[in-house]
C-alpha cells in the first residue's frame, strides 16, 4: 500500500463513526437521542394514563423535586420539563440505589425513586410503578447508541415495549425484602469516555426525548 492510501485509509478509519465502537456527534453536539410517545404506551385509555404518570414522576423524583406522595398534584407532573444530569468518566447511573456490587463504588446518580405508592406512584391493579419500564428501557436505548457501557440484567421479554427495539426492553424492579432480584432488575449506566457525557430528558407535554452528548461546560476531562 502505498502512504497516500495508507493515509486514506486512516482518514477514513478516523472519521467512521463505528471505528472502536466510537460515536461521532451529530451536528447539535449530541452522541444518540431516541424518543417515545406518552400517548401510546399502553393500548388502554385508562392504564395507559398510569403509565404516563409513572414516567413523569420518576423524572421529578430524579430532578430532586420536593414531592409529598399524599398530595401530587398530576396536573404539575404532567407539565413540560426539561431536565439533565451529567456523568463523569467513570461514574455509573443506576436506576434505583439497590445495585449490583461492582457499582457501589461507582453509582454518582440515580432516579431517587423506588416506584412504590408510598412514593405516590400509581396502579393499574396489578403493580404499582407499571411504566418505569419504559423510561428505562428509552435510556438504555439511548445510551447504548451513545456507546456508553450499559448493563441491563433483565430483559422485559414478558411484555412488548412500544416503540422500543426488543433488544432494549429492560425491566425494572424494586422492593426492599428482595434485593437480589433488585439489583439483577436495574439499569447501569457507565461513562466510558474521557469526557463528561449530558444526559437529558426533554418532555414536550406528548414526548419524552432522551439524549446523550459530551459536556463542554465543565473542565473535568481526564479527571
Amino acid at each position: 500500500m502505498t502512504i497516500p492510501a495508507f493515509l486514506s485509509t486512516l482518514f477514513f478509519l478516523f472519521n467512521d463513526q463505528s471505528f472502536l465502537g466510537m460515536r461521532q456527534p451529530s451536528l447539535d453536539g449530541n452522541l444518540a437521542v431516541h424518543e417515545m410517545s406518552l400517548e401510546d404506551r399502553y393500548s388502554n385509555t385508562s392504564v395507559n394514563e398510569v403509565f404516563k404518570d409513572n414516567i413523569l414522576l420518576t423524572t421529578h423524583y430524579m430532578k430532586g423535586d420536593s414531592i409529598d406522595p399524599r398530595r401530587i398534584d398530576w396536573k404539575e407532573v404532567e407539565k413540560p420539563l426539561e431536565y439533565s444530569f451529567i456523568l463523569k468518566p467513570g461514574q455509573t447511573f443506576a436506576f434505583h440505589d439497590d445495585v449490583l456490587p461492582e457499582y457501589k463504588e461507582k453509582v454518582a446518580k440515580t432516579t431517587n425513586a423506588h416506584f412504590n405508592m408510598q412514593e405516590g406512584f400509581k396502579s393499574d391493579g396489578y403493580l404499582a410503578g407499571d411504566g418505569v419500564c419504559h423510561l428505562a428501557s428509552l435510556l438504555y436505548w439511548t445510551a447504548k447508541d451513545a456507546a456508553l457501557e450499559v448493563n441491563a440484567p433483565t430483559n422485559h421479554n414478558f411484555a412488548k415495549i412500544p416503540e422500543i427495539p426488543n433488544e432494549f426492553d429492560v425491566a425494572i424492579y424494586n422492593d426492599a425484602s428482595k434485593n437480589t432480584i433488585n439489583q439483577l432488575q436495574n439499569l447501569y449506566v457507565t461513562n466510558n469516555k474521557l469526557f463528561p457525557i449530558l444526559i437529558s430528558f426533554d418532555y414536550n407535554g406528548k414526548t419524552l426525548k432522551v439524549s446523550a452528548k459530551e459536556d463542554k461546560s465543565t473542565l473535568t476531562y481526564l479527571q
